[in-house]
This record gives structure tokens, C-alpha cells and sequence, in this order.
């Protein structure tokens, strides 16, 4: 079966659980939370190499052939899926090799106000209070709001390493492959929000169900020490609230909204408010 490749990637806490949980709804489409293809990719990226041994054994042509036939196996046992949605925030710092290997492909990417982001991720570690998540790797790193809010927004961290991931797809040269939807319209408006990204995919509309959306990892969610993080169940609502960062915090990761500025990047944008340079 001729299968179509398409990413989803972006921000954390942005609503990539939410849009696969929808798109699963197609019983054409597969979707879902991070998979570990991307990690593979890079293994094996790194076993041919010009650092490794086995670099003069593998051709250009072979590696192509090798990393291709990854996607292919990874997903032989979703039959009828005919379209296949992958999922990593890594797969943005991978889009000349994606670009190549899947030509028509396209990069879904799912962003939000990283302070609203940081606040997602600060609640999802106070309503576990009895575990260490494996956000952190120690009790420096975890041990008040401020260390742990800063240490995920370092650069090779789950927050700033996506941001700056982003960035790179978002100015680089197959940023025209890149659609970015912004959390707050997903939520608001999913029934006008779902038309516009299969225009983009140039796939026939589809009619879901945003009443009832049903996605849970609860086993992965508890191997990461944080319960309900990749959970969705019932309908599409936005939920206004009032952030729990103090605010010198909440106003540091404010304003780093750079795909609302649209002027110098060549990505597609679902958001409320772009601005055009």
C-alpha cells in the first residue's frame, strides 16, 4: 500500500495530543503522541556518519533507502491508515532530510504562548506532588518554580530546544512545508480551524466529531511521572485561567511569539493575529 507521510511538531503543551486525537478520528488518517521513529532517525543517522565506522559501506543511496524503509516498517501494521501523521518536536531541525525523503510532505506545528506553555507545564508538576518527574534531572534543577521554569526553557531543554527547533524550520528553506496552528484558535474554533489544515494537506474534508475527542498514554504519562499529560476526553474547549507563575516569570517567557511575525518566512500560519513585518 502507497502510504503518505505527514509531521506534526512544534511547541510542547500546544495541542499536538489534541489535533492527533481529532485527526485519528478519520479512519484513514493515523495519529498520535511522540513516537519513537525520530529517535531512530537519529540513530541511525549517527551509525553511518562520517564519525563512525561504517561511513564508507553506506552510500548516499542507501541511507536514503535505510531511513525510508524506517517509516515504512515502523507503520506496516496500521492497515487501511493510508495516511500517517508521525510525531516529534525534533522532526523541525530535520526538514531538508524529510523534504527530501517525502517530497509532498508537510510539517504540522502546533505552538502557543510559551509563558501559557510554561505554565501547563508547571501545573502538570504541582498536581503530582508525590513524584520527581523526568522533566528534571535533579533536585537543583526542580527544587523552585524559578529553577525548574528556567531549566526548561534552556536551549536543549523540552521547551527552549523546541523553540529554537521551530525557529530554525520557520526561517529556513522548506519553511513553505510548514503550517503552524496556534493552540488558542485549535481550541476555540477546531470546526473552522480542521478545514483550513486539510486545505493544506490537500486532503478531501473530513466531518469529526469535536464533542467527543478521546486520546490517553496513560502508561507513558506515568513512566514520565506526570499523570494525565497526554489525556484528552470529551469535547474541544478553551479553559481561561489565571496563570500560577509569579509574574516576573510568566512576563520573562511572554512576547516570544515569533511566527506571528510573518514577514521574513515563507511557513503557512493558522493564528489570530499575524503580523506581516
Amino acid at each position: 500500500m502507497s502510504r503518505r507521510y505527514h509531521f506534526i511538531s512544534g511547541l510542547p503543551r500546544s495541542g499536538s495530543t489534541l489535533l492527533s486525537a481529532i485527526l485519528r478520528q478519520n479512519s484513514r488518517f493515523h495519529a498520535g503522541m511522540s513516537s519513537p521513529v525520530a529517535s531512530l532517525f537519529g540513530g541511525m543517522l549517527n551509525g553511518f556518519s562520517v564519525d563512525s565506522e561504517n561511513s564508507t559501506h553506506v552510500s548516499s543511496e542507501q541511507r536514503r533507502s535505510l531511513l525510508r524503509g524506517l517509516f515504512d516498517n515502523y507503520y506496516i501494521h496500521h492497515e487501511g491508515r493510508d495516511v500517517i501523521f508521525d510525531t516529534s518536536r525534533a522532526w523541525t531541525t530535520r526538514m531538508g532530510a524529510l523534504m527530501d525523503l517525502f517530497p509532498e510532505a508537510k510539517v504540522i506545528c502546533c505552538v502557543r504562548d510559551v509563558a501559557w506553555i510554561m505554565d501547563s507545564l508547571e501545573r502538570q508538576y504541582q498536581k503530582n506532588p508525590y513524584e520527581n518527574t523526568k522533566f528534571f534531572n535533579d533536585n537543583i534543577e526542580r527544587n523552585t518554580v524559578y529553577s525548574r521554569i528556567d531549566t526548561l526553557g534552556q536551549r536543549n531543554r523540552l521547551v527552549g530546544f523546541a523553540w529554537s527547533a521551530l525557529k530554525e524550520a520557520f526561517y529556513g528553506e522548506h519553511a513553505a512545508s510548514l503550517l503552524v496552528v496556534d493552540y488558542d484558535l485549535l481550541s476555540q474554533a477546531p470546526e473552522r480551524t480542521l478545514p483550513l489544515i486539510y486545505q493544506f494537506l490537500g486532503e478531501e474534508p473530513f466531518e469529526h466529531d469535536f464533542e467527543r475527542v478521546e486520546y490517553d498514554a496513560s502508561e507513558f504519562d506515568r513512566q514520565l511521572g506526570v499523570e494525565g499529560m497526554h489525556r484528552v476526553s470529551g469535547p474541544v474547549v478553551h479553559r481561561s485561567r489565571q496563570t500560577l507563575l509569579p509574574p516576573d516569570l510568566f512576563e520573562k517567557y511572554s512576547g516570544m511569539d515569533f511566527w506571528k511575525d510573518i514577514g521574513g518566512s515563507r511557513a503557512n500560519v493558522i493564528t489570530a493575529s499575524p503580523k506581516t513585518g
